[in-house]
């Protein structure tokens, strides 16, 4: 029997966030505490501006902005910033050309009804986000051919999109053009930072032949993930948008996992019979069961909007929960493809009946399905490294619609170095990590605890500070 999800009614869930700047070969050897600061500091900004962002009405509606507006909104700030291997401060390809990729994609179709798409192999385009974000936008015109322009002089035949996920090159520079994005040249992608990297390692694969990869370092960082944002608005709806330069010295025209549907990003949403992931009294099969208790009255206030109506005690014959996820990679992208690494998470949620949080570790975390796919290269070529976060949620409901539980939360893993995130807990407190949060920081580097909104003292604070 197939269980249709719930339809979305209003301030269902509160907005929550998750973002991450890149994961590899990162440790205290590979990243001074000067370089951390400035990562620590970024990160910080951005997770603060798009939770200022995110909890802003729109003049228009008097609405909170979607989660679609909000993840492109992270994103286009990450590629505006040199740090990170996306937009200005994307990585050279062997040749020294800027190629640029990026993704977005929905829980629930929607408006959307591609839902999720892609684009690559761009040289221009200052915030290839927002081009993945405007195809995904005309997705339902361009499925119905409507609103096609005509080719002018010298230029490709693309009227639009067309039914497309994945768009290359020229044709997807063409679209940018036709939505007035902004067109940059080549120039404004170059970096010092990016230019140094991309000789160093070509230089080092040429004096050692056979044991040294200019696409991977043990000595140094060498930039081969991505970024990306995971957000959930007040609908409970997922969005995730990625945006990456790909791997330092890749060849010319490599297409990786972050266009690519189901490798380096995924979401989507499911109904299901019981409650196969959650709590213990809802899993059985249809029958008679009470719940709610006033331990998990206040699990659920943490991802309700308040005030919100409640019934505490009750009876059901049947249980039905509608679950939502959606998750980012970054790291190795040619392993995220060769394991499908993302669509792999949601199947093991949905079919595998186990959270999403514990799907991101079967695939990202130590030991897990990326890790296995690099075989006897682990630790050697940077094949497998990677790390994954993203956002679920679930809603449980008798037959009659009424809310027995519902859960949220973000999701982290990764099994290399470091992998550099920050989100904001369900208190208001930012947070910012690189390492696995069962170490300690290391001595001479800030405290990768809890901070707050005032991001320019945030390094001197030891206290976290509510948004």
């Amino acid at each position: 029997m197939e269980y249709k999800p719930i339809p979305p009614s209003p301030a269902r869930f509160k907005p929550q966030i998750i973002i991450h700047g890149g994961a590899g070969n990162i440790t205290p050897e590979t990243l001074p505490p000067d370089r951390y600061s400035q990562y620590r500091e970024s990160l910080l900004t951005i997770i603060g501006k798009t939770h200022h962002y995110m909890f802003t009405p729109e003049p228009s509606t008097n609405t909170l902005p979607s989660s679609l507006s909000t993840a492109t909104y992270a994103v286009a700030l990450l590629e505006d910033n040199p740090l990170f291997n996306a937009g200005h401060g994307a990585v050279f390809t062997r040749d020294g050309y800027n190629e640029l990729e990026a993704s977005i994609m929905v829980s629930h179709p929607g408006s959307y009804p591609k839902r999720g798409v892609g684009v690559t192999g761009l040289r221009h385009i200052r915030n290839p986000i927002l081009l993945a974000k405007a195809i995904l936008q005309h997705g339902e015109d361009d499925l119905l051919g409507r609103h096609s322009q005509s080719p002018s002089a010298n230029m490709l035949d693309v009227p639009n999109a067309q039914g497309h996920t994945l768009i290359h090159g020229p044709a997807a520079e063409q679209l940018a053009k036709q939505y007035n994005l902004a067109i940059v040249p080549q120039s404004y992608f170059y970096t010092q930072t990016r230019w140094d990297e991309h000789t160093r390692a070509l230089e080092r694969e040429r004096q050692n032949p056979g044991k040294s990869l200019a696409t991977y370092s043990k000595e140094e960082y060498l930039p081969q993930g991505t970024v990306g944002a995971v957000t959930l608005d007040e609908q409970g709806i997922i969005t995730v948008a990625t945006s990456t330069g790909g791997l330092t010295n890749k060849l010319t025209g490599r297409i990786g996992d972050t266009p690519s549907v189901g490798a380096g990003f995924w979401a989507e949403e499911w109904a299901e019979e019981g409650d196969p992931s959650g709590h213990a009294e809802l899993r059985c099969r249809p029958g008679p069961v009470v719940v709610i208790s006033d331990a998990l009255k206040g699990l659920m206030a943490d991802c309700l909007p308040s005030p919100f109506s409640y019934n505490p005690a009750f009876k059901t014959q049947k249980v039905v929960t509608t679950r939502a996820m959606a998750v980012s990679g970054t790291g190795n992208g040619d392993s995220f493809l060769r394991t499908a690494a993302a669509r792999t998470v949601g199947a093991m949620a949905r079919f595998g009946g186990v959270s999403s949080k514990e799907a991101v570790s079967k695939v990202a975390g130590p030991g897990g399905e990326l890790e296995k796919s690099a075989g006897d290269r682990w630790g050697l070529t940077g094949e497998g490294a990677g790390g994954i976060i993203g956002i679920e949620i679930a809603e449980a409901r008798d037959d009659n619609g009424m809310l027995l539980d519902a859960r949220c939360g973000v999701l982290q893993d990764f099994n290399c170095g470091g992998m550099f995130r920050a989100w904001v807990d369900r208190r208001g407190h930012a947070h910012f990590r690189v390492w696995q949060p069962d170490g300690s920081t290391p001595t001479g580097y800030e405290s990768e605890d809890v901070f707050g909104m005032d991001l320019r003292r945030a390094s001197k604070r030891s206290e976290p500070i509510a948004f």
